[in-house]
């Protein structure tokens, strides 16, 4: 895979891979693990909130009437 990084940010991996003692491949490893976390997290908020309406329509309209 190529990945074609604006020189600004290029840069600022750099110092930030090297501040942590890790190969800017690593860090942006772990860039991608945590928007793949994120994904995965709003996902997991959504199908929450479809079970919640759907398994509790009734307590949802008994609350929206309150």
């Amino acid at each position: 895979m190529n990945l074609r990084i604006p020189d600004e940010m290029d840069q600022r991996l750099d110092a930030l891979a090297a501040e942590q003692h890790i190969s800017k491949s690593a860090l942006l490893l772990q860039g991608a693990e945590l928007v793949l976390r994120r994904a995965g997290r709003r996902q997991d908020i959504h199908d929450s909130f479809d079970f919640v309406m759907t398994h509790d329509a009734g307590l949802m309209k008994r609350l929206e009437d309150a």
